[in-house]
């Protein structure tokens, strides 16, 4: 059926050029030969395209796709985000309690021990794999202990904050070197143009 047919390739382009933000005559003109055209030729037969119900629906269709790509990109960032400034170091360390022998009485040879505290790096396979994300560098030392570093936590909070705007920027402005900024009202306004235009007329 006439239609179920597609758009074809000169009416894509036209579609596409007022997608890019171009007029109905700008859109046209580059999608058909209009050499032999008046503008008011061009800009009647732009305005019956640009009604058609397939070029509206496409241009619609076009428009959605962008809404969708935005969205996902900036869940996706967000979401990124949120995986570095709610990471919390107990994700990752755990704290172990544990009697160490240190020395033997040299008299009785009975074990002397020390109950210590040690901070360990949990196994990365119990670590849900969001948090691994917020995981900067791992490094171990010759002696084997191993230390471990996080993205930035605070700059990843920032980030989220501006985005959902509860940070509002202050800025102070003021006028050549540092004066204050003089503001002229309507009555100031009004004498100024006219000294113009009577200097003007002079």
């Amino acid at each position: 059926m006439m239609a179920d047919r597609p758009l074809t390739i000169k009416q894509e382009k036209f579609v596409q050029g007022l997608f890019a933000g171009l007029s109905q005559r700008e859109a046209y003109k580059e999608a058909y030969d209009t050499s032999r055209m008046t503008d008011k030729s061009v800009d009647e037969k732009a305005c019956v395209l640009a009604g058609n119900v397939k070029v509206k629906s496409r241009k619609a269709e076009l428009t959605e796709e962008v809404k969708q790509r935005n969205m996902v990109t900036v869940e996706r960032t967000i979401a990124e985000y949120a995986k570095l400034g709610y990471s919390e170091v107990t994700d990752y360390l755990e704290v172990v309690t544990e009697r160490i022998l240190v020395d033997r009485d040299p008299e009785t040879g009975e074990p002397i021990s020390e109950i210590r505290q040690f901070v360990l790096l949990k196994n990365t396979a119990d670590i849900p794999k969001d948090k691994l994300a917020a995981i900067s560098e791992i490094k171990q030392a010759k002696d084997g202990s191993i230390s471990f570093k996080l993205h930035d936590k605070k700059g990843a909070l920032d980030s989220i904050g501006k985005h959902l705007g509860m940070f509002i920027e202050k800025h102070e402005i003021t006028g050549k070197d540092g004066a204050p900024i003089e503001i002229e009202s309507p009555e100031q306004r009004q004498k100024r143009i006219e000294a113009l235009l009577k200097k003007r007329d002079e």
